[in-house]
């Protein structure tokens, strides 16, 4: 394994770094390009040719020259240049392309002078089939198949469509004319401001120009669709779908409304263009994209069909929204000046999804139900192959894997915890005051910390900066003492590591961490701003003290024996977060080998079957994890059964049909029961599955929304081939595309051999989307356990997935799939295979998923033996 060592050493060395962070300058960014030409706007026409799948182009660009030169370098990919001139035909230039550095360079005879010059740029890109740059999407319909066109193009591919200066610093303006047909619709950033005839059955489609921004923003969208409106302040707010779907659009509607009202008084800056459309593309790729002026969403996340989804899917639906309609203010208004600083737009529009949903929605209590989101970016977090949240970012396949749960979740949480240090309304008002100081501009994260503390005036950059520019997590350790009836609190910080036992210790990190404690039940916890170790008054002796009262801190905490066994008598008197942190915290204790699993597995005894949702989540995520490290292993028939004991008297009190509002936690709870206990063998429930979906084939009415996921699972687990046949036909028939969704991927999850290889025949052809042809694979290696059969089809047609899929198969893909395995041989196997190591960005996701084969192998030969142990001592 010196390879692998190699390589986590090499992490270690980059994710160490400090950054040194200095506010913005647009010539200390960093970059590719030269800064000696900036654009000033973009001119473009575009037509699409949408079934040769070229797109032709011409752009006249206004540059400023800032040096003279005769050269002019900016990105391209894909592109063939036919002419390339300056002020009129002044200067013809020679074009010579870099493919590996996504270059052009323009050399003209002679050197162009400072000041502002028109570029004129004829050219020929290419429309792709998988979801980047612009691409096609061919969905089903009523009528047959139709093809639309749609664009995704973060964090670097506008290059992809016409040539650019395709880096967030340099922002402009962009006036944009398409030539489609007649009968289609085109989106753009900016209202239509004009259409006009163009030939026998075409047209010309221009709009507004935008305000400044970068070239990752732009989008464009064509296609057979419609469109729903409502007004609000001034501005046209539009849901987007193809024919006949744009009215299940009316819950997202109605949500962009009253979130758009809500964000222009909180960011103290009014949404600046004139129309805000949400578009649902219902293939190309599976999340959203914040395109100003119109956000892109895959179509199951921002449609809702009482028909077919369940209530509880408003929750996700209206997230995803918030999500991407904050970032209209963090990443559009104001854009991150690289890549480095991209946690300034993830990470506070997760922060800022979750604050809207508790505004408008509170009984849906997000911050408690979405507790995963913090512990994902812990585990994280807590290894070699972290990186710090500002990290370096030194190519396009960096910037991409930049995209990870440090970025989106640990920045979320740390803003969380920098507003309840700050108080709410002084961070409003530090936030208000970054918004108006940089609007159309750039920033770094240096920007933001003067303009909390400008405000505040309490200090911010210390305190942030230990969380922003090092990686790793911090460990609390708490033990409490007695003298006489009083007793106090001795906290002292460390670094908390997930890591192999045998392998060499991670360097040491100090933080300024603010630790809130109290007893149970406390109204308002107490803060110390730890820095190092002290010891504080806490209460009278053997009182419970929880430490990280309310769970927003960002550190673990690791109890000694008299604290820990206090607070385990207390456990019912804790709230519903602490409870989740601390038995959270008892599991990160095991994983990292500082306890053994019988601490945390007495504690799951102690839990009543009517405790709250996310604290059985936890126990249902960790019983998962347990059964797929145990997966051919002498210990999982006992693990099993102990977690279906354990587990069943939670799903007998709730029940198959519930009686609440369908939009509740026992609703969810209840699905999340239903197919785990059916994973874990639970032959009873596997029955009645059976039993319910014969009878939704009969009626569908029979089976509620909020079990057809779940009982559909099932079935396709335990599918014979006649039953896999019934599950592809419904999603053959189906237009509808949660419901296509629903069935492939239970498809997928057949254990039976030869249905898994037909699953992944299919994903060689055009049938199932191409947005989930990698998750269907990672579904019959996880869910459907075959993750060699899975292996085997990946390698022999690597090539023909690679084209299908674009780059992030071979960059983000594999090396995802193979934590799937928890053996030295697939790590080695991973690490010799070439694609995975092509780029920068794939070798840093390859060592991730490496130490990630190697956590697991440690944790299966610990924790499985003493699980089974325990087990067989309880009998």
């Amino acid at each position: 394994m010196r390879r692998l060592a190699a390589t986590l050493a090499l992490m270690v060395s980059i994710s160490g770094a400090a950054l040194a962070e200095q506010v913005f300058s647009f010539d200390a960014t960093p970059g590719k390009l030269p800064k000696n030409v900036v654009p000033i706007n973009y001119a473009i026409e575009l037509k699409p040719d949408m079934v040769g799948l070229t797109l032709s182009g011409v752009e006249s660009v206004e540059i400023e020259v800032r040096e003279a030169t005769a050269r002019i370098v900016l990105n391209a990919v894909g592109t063939t240049f036919d002419a390339v001139t300056i002020d009129g035909d002044a200067q013809r230039a020679e074009v010579a392309q870099d493919a590996t550095a996504e270059t052009a360079t323009f050399t003209f005879p002679q050197s162009i002078a400072i000041g502002r010059h028109k570029l004129r740029i004829a050219f020929t890109s290419q429309i792709n089939k998988f979801g980047t740059g612009l691409f096609t999407v061919d969905y089903p319909t009523d009528a047959g198949t139709r093809r639309m066109l749609s664009s995704k193009l973060e964090p670097s591919d506008a290059r992809r469509i016409f040539p650019c200066w395709d880096e967030p610093a340099f922002k402009a303006i962009f006036a944009l004319q398409v030539t489609v047909p007649r009968n289609l619709l085109a989106v753009g950033n900016m209202p239509v401001v004009r259409e006009e005839a163009f030939g026998q059955d075409l047209k010309q489609v221009t709009f507004a120009p935008t305000p400044k921004m970068s070239t990752y923003l732009f989008v464009l969208t064509v296609g057979e669709l419609e469109r729903i409106t409502a007004e609000i302040d001034g501005v046209t707010v539009g849901i987007v779908a193809t024919m006949g779907k744009a009215a299940k659009g009316q819950f997202a509607l109605d949500s962009a409304v009253k979130l758009l009202a809500w964000f222009n008084d909180y960011f103290g800056v009014r949404y600046p263009l004139p129309k805000l459309d949400l578009i649902a593309v219902p293939g190309g790729f599976g999340g959203a994209m914040e395109n100003w002026g119109g956000i892109t969403f895959f179509e199951s996340r921002l449609l809702f069909d009482p028909a077919t989804n369940a209530d509880t899917a408003r929750r996700p639906i209206f997230n995803i929204i918030a999500h991407e309609m904050a970032h209209q203010w963090f990443g559009d208004l104001v854009t991150m000046a690289w890549w480095d600083n991209l946690w300034l737009n993830e990470g506070f529009a997760t922060w800022m999804a979750t604050k809207a949903s508790e505004q408008f929605y509170p009984q849906w209590q997000s911050w408690l139900n979405g507790y995963g989101q913090k512990q994902f970016a812990l585990a994280l977090d807590a290894r070699r192959t972290s990186h710090p949240i500002q990290q370096a970012v030194a190519s396009e396949s960096e910037a991409m894997v930049a995209f990870d749960a440090i970025t989106y979740n640990k920045g979320q949480a740390l803003i969380r915890m920098l507003e309840n240090y700050l108080g709410e309304k002084m961070f409003r008002d530090g936030i208000r005051k970054y918004m108006a100081d940089h609007a159309y501009g750039n920033t770094t994260t240096a920007d933001l910390w003067q303009a909390l503390e400008s405000v505040a005036h309490k200090p911010v950059t210390g305190i942030a900066a230990s969380f922003t520019e090092q990686d790793g997590v911090p460990l609390i350790v708490a033990e409490t003492s007695c003298s006489g009836a009083a007793q106090r609190l001795t906290l002292r910080q460390d670094r908390f590591v997930v890591a192999p036992l045998k392998t060499a210790p991670l360097p040491p990190r100090q933080w300024q961490v603010p630790v809130a404690f109290g007893p149970p039940g406390a109204k308002a916890p107490e803060v110390v701003l730890l820095q190092g170790s002290t010891e504080i008054p806490a209460g009278s002796c053997g009182e419970a003290i929880k430490v990280n009262l309310g769970d927003i801190g960002y550190y673990r905490v690791e109890y000694g024996p008299a604290s820990r066994a206090a607070l385990a008598k207390s456990l019912t008197q804790l709230a519903p977060e602490d409870r989740v942190n601390f038995l959270a915290d008892s599991w990160a204790m095991v994983q990292a080998g500082r306890a053994e699993p019988p601490s945390y597995l007495a504690l799951v005894e102690t839990l009543r079957a009517d405790d709250r949702r996310p604290v059985w989540d936890q126990v249902i995520g960790t019983m998962g994890a347990l059964n797929r490290l145990s997966r051919g292993r002498a210990e999982r028939p006992a693990l099993q059964a102990y977690a279906r004991a354990r587990l069943r008297t939670v799903f007998d009190r709730l029940g198959w049909d519930g009686s609440g509002s369908g939009d509740d936690d026992a609703s969810l709870l209840r699905g999340s029961l239903i197919r785990t206990l059916g994973e874990f063998g639970d032959e009873e429930m596997i029955a009645e599955a059976k039993r319910r979906f014969a009878s939704f084939l009969q009626d569908p009415k029979s089976l509620p929304n909020a079990l057809r996921d779940s009982v559909t699972h099932l079935v396709g687990l335990t599918a014979d081939a006649a039953t896999y046949d019934t599950l592809l036909a419904l999603a053959r028939k189906s237009t509808v595309t949660n419901e296509r969704l629903r069935y492939y991927f239970a498809a997928a999850s057949a254990r039976d051999a030869a249905l898994a290889r037909a699953t992944l025949a299919l994903t060689l052809t055009d049938e199932m989307p191409g947005t989930i042809v990698s998750g269907v694979i990672g579904t019959v290696a996880g869910s459907g356990e075959q993750p060699d059969l899975a292996w085997d089809f990946v390698k022999a047609n690597f090539d023909t997935l690679l084209a299908r899929q674009g780059p992030s198969f071979r960059d983000q893909f594999v090396a995802s799939f193979m934590t799937n395995f928890s053996d030295e041989a697939h790590a080695a196997e991973l690490l010799a295979f070439a694609p995975a190591q092509a780029t920068s960005g794939g070798r840093v996701t390859t060592a991730r998923a490496v130490e990630t084969i190697a956590i697991s192998a440690d944790l299966t030969a610990r924790a499985l033996p003493a699980v089974d142990a325990w087990i067989s001592a309880r009998k």
